[in-house]
């Protein structure tokens, strides 16, 4: 039945029909019934096209009949009325431009007054694919001998090839030899070339008589074409109407078949009996639905539903909504979660969006952004029903993850204070005044503060002062700085709490603890050398502080100096840095080998599969339900990647927060750039046809750069810092996905 479907799809493509989107009212149809008008659609179908083919065949034919004499007579009418002097025989050779004229006696009797089939003078004409011809006519030329005469000319209409329905270009020929040897080698080469031959008399009355009898007959057949065509279209419309509905049913039938292959028979081969995987959630909906299903078929035996234990790991399943689910496409796109471990899309939903402001902050740009989103959000209900482009799908996909991306690029903006990469006095005004009381280079000259600070976010008169690149720099680092210690923090927390839901106390003790005390001992302890610095005012540089933290411990910190015991203070956490990393290296894998060694102690046979044993946990891991040979050398090499990777990732890590504040930078010049040297410099000029000019160049860079690849850019930084900076510290992602049963999910490709 689905191949049924697939050819009355083919056949309503090939007649330029489209497949009826609108629900017909029918009565619901049996699949025996379905497969009953399926195959008489399909009988009446092919028989259509066998006549409709043999019809087209006669109609060819007869099309070419009718070029042929129109062609050949001319061939024939100057062949007996002109001197052998005019006459030009085929070239020996195809690529040379001079006629070779031979004094043969083929020419010689085709020249006599009598009837060619008296003086031995006979010929065949024909018709064939243009692009055939030279090779035909060099065959023909060897074949022969050159004792014969090629004439062509072209067809003047395109015919159709019956097999592919493309036009194709044709040439009429005729061939003048003498000889039935040579008749015979004449048809074999036409046969193999797949010319067709068709006879043509020499009368000239019989010609004009046979020409008018040929055009009847094709009129008659192109009306008997039409007339067939106009039925066949008539009985694939009505077949389009119901073939969605039709194509719906049959692949529904196909997954239900699909999935009762995979049941088993009993022991008594009375009954199924089918294992699968369901939501804890749902199974009192399992069950009831079961319950249903067992009194709607009138069945004698109840269906049992056992919960059972299983060896392998379940399949991970999170509920989403609209909102959620890009989320949670995005954590999936680096692995599904392992079962029950904690979810990093919580977390995505808001600190993802946030990174990527943190890096796109313009309000002006981010209400462009939030205006997009709306329409997208807006639009919803008609878009979800349309077959989108790729990029517009994605877009629409995500369109509640660009609306909280537009609302934290509103928020930074404003306390970056760009709206455009121009700053306004929103909260008041500024902090700073003018040094001189004309106040005409007080960009150049500096300015002074004589009120408390701007209240939220960068006081405006940065803009364009000789500070304002360090002071926005220094800013802005540090910030990145900040968040990436707190992100990176957040990860190893959450280590914990898998750990502890799993059982592992090992990977609290010997992992958990030290990372924290790692990480936190030297950038925790910068992250805190930065708040106090922005606190207190000071003037420490903590580059040096940082340096010289490792270089000379016990030296004097003398002007960098933050607070009381701070020297003391980097001693110990040094030392706890210094200790954190054998800490993490050599304890959890021999701890594991004595345990494994106290477990199996005195056994010298092997573990029985039985379920009680199955289900037994390995004291490392709360998820190991197989017994695998304990291999230590294994174990404290793994063990030894990890904390390289954890002493050295942490380091990086921090690092690669930067791009927060590099992002940031480049986004803000560009910006700036743009408004000030196209905008500002076009709005010079007191031209309306300048001005109109720079401000098209202006928005279209917004649009396409600042909007477009700018933001693009800032996403695939943000995906970066929470694949890598953020998972890689809890997140192992080598689960699988739970896929239900179920007839939303089919699609065309399930055929």
């Amino acid at each position: 039945m689905s191949r049924k479907l697939r050819f009355f799809k083919d056949q309503i493509n090939k007649a330029g029909l489209m497949s009826s989107s609108r629900t017909v009212l029918q009565p619901d149809i049996d699949l025996e019934d379905l497969e009953v008008h399926l195959a008489e659609h399909e009988h009446e179908l092919i028989e259509m096209n066998s006549n409709s083919d043999k019809l087209r065949q006669s109609y060819n034919e007869l099309l070419e009949f009718k070029i042929v004499l129109q062609k050949a007579c001319s061939f024939l009418i100057s062949s007996h009325g002109r001197p052998v002097s005019d006459e030009r025989e085929l070239q020996e050779n195809v690529y040379s431009n001079d006629d070779y004229i031979e004094t043969a006696s083929l020419l010689e009797q085709e020249m006599r007054p009598q009837p060619s089939n008296m003086s031995g003078l006979r010929f065949i004409s024909g018709i064939i694919c243009k692009f055939k011809v030279l090779r035909f006519e060099r065959m023909l030329f060897r074949a022969t001998r050159g004792n014969m005469l090629f004439n062509q000319a072209p067809a003047g209409e395109q015919i159709m090839d019956p097999i592919s329905s493309e036009m194709i270009e044709k040439t009429v020929f005729v061939v003048f030899f003498s000889g039935e040897q040579a008749r015979t080698k004449i048809l074999k080469i036409c046969e193999a070339f797949g010319a067709n031959c068709y006879p043509v008399p020499e009368d000239i009355s019989k010609q004009g008589q046979i020409t008018r009898e040929v055009t009847s007959r094709l009129t008659d057949l192109e009306a008997t074409l039409d007339a067939g065509i106009r039925h066949r279209n008539k009985a694939l419309a009505s077949i389009a109407d119901h073939l969605t509905k039709w194509m719906n049913l049959v692949r529904r039938e196909k997954a239900v078949y699909d999935t009762l292959n995979m049941l088993n028979f009993d022991v008594t081969k009375k009954c199924l009996v089918g294992e699968g995987w369901c939501p804890m959630i749902a199974k009192t909906q399992m069950q009831e639905a079961l319950q249903r299903a067992t009194f709607d078929s009138n069945s004698q035996v109840g269906i049992i539903f056992h919960q059972m234990d299983a060896v392998e790991s379940p399949p991970t399943y999170f509920r989403t909504n609209t909102f959620t689910n890009p989320y949670q496409e995005i954590v999936d796109a680096y692995g599904v979660a392992r079962y029950q471990e904690a979810n990093p899309a919580v977390y995505t939903t808001i600190i993802f969006p946030f990174l990527f402001a943190l890096m796109f902050g313009d309000w002006g740009h981010g209400i462009c952004l939030l205006l997009g989103a709306l329409v997208l959000i807006a639009r919803e209900n008609k878009l979800s029903t349309q077959k989108l482009g790729s990029f517009m799908e994605m877009l629409f996909g995500g369109r509640y993850v660009i609306l909280l991306m537009s609302l934290f690029s509103i928020y930074c903006g404003l306390i970056y204070n760009e709206f455009f990469s121009v700053p306004f006095h929103i909260f008041g005004a500024s902090a700073y005044q003018c040094r001189d009381s004309s106040c005409r280079d007080a960009y150049t000259i500096g300015l002074i503060k004589y009120r408390e600070p701007y209240p939220f976010g960068v006081d405006p008169s940065w803009r364009g002062s000789r500070s304002e690149l360090s002071f926005l720099n220094s800013m802005k680092m540090k910030m990145s700085i900040l968040f990436g210690v707190a992100h990176m923090n957040l990860g190893i927390i959450l280590s914990y709490f898998n750990a502890r839901f799993f059982g592992s106390s090992l990977d609290i003790r010997y992992q958990f603890v030290p990372q924290m005390i790692f990480l936190n001992s030297l950038f925790g302890y910068l992250s805190l050398l930065i708040i106090v610095k922005w606190c207190t005012g000071s003037q420490a540089d903590l580059y040096h502080v940082m340096i010289y933290m490792f270089l000379s411990p016990t030296d004097s910190l003398g002007e960098n100096q933050l607070f009381w015991g701070q020297r003391p203070l980097q001693i110990v956490l040094l030392l706890l840095a210094v200790v954190a990393v054998p800490w993490m290296l050599f304890p959890k894998p021999f701890i594991l080998k004595k345990l494994h060694t106290e477990r199996f102690q005195g056994r010298n046979y092997g573990i029985l599969n039985t379920s009680e044993m199955d289900l037994e946990a390995e004291p490392d891991s709360a998820r190991q339900h197989h017994h695998e040979e304990f291999n230590f050398s294994e174990v404290f090499v793994h063990q030894m990647i990890h904390s390289i990777e954890f002493v050295l990732g942490s380091v990086s890590n921090t690092a690669s927060y930067l791009r927060l504040w590099a992002l940031s930078l480049a986004h803000s010049e560009l910006s700036t750039v743009f408004y000030e040297k196209v905008l500002l410099l076009a709005w010079g000029y007191d031209n309306l046809v300048i001005r109109l000019v720079g401000l098209t160049v202006f928005a279209f860079a917004t649009a396409f750069i600042l909007l477009m690849m700018e933001s693009l850019s800032a996403f695939l930084h943000a995906l970066r810092l929470h694949w890598v900076e953020f998972q890689n510290k809890f997140y192992f992602g080598d689960g699988y996905k739970f896929k239900p049963f179920s007839f939303a999910s089919l699609t065309e490709d399930d055929d």
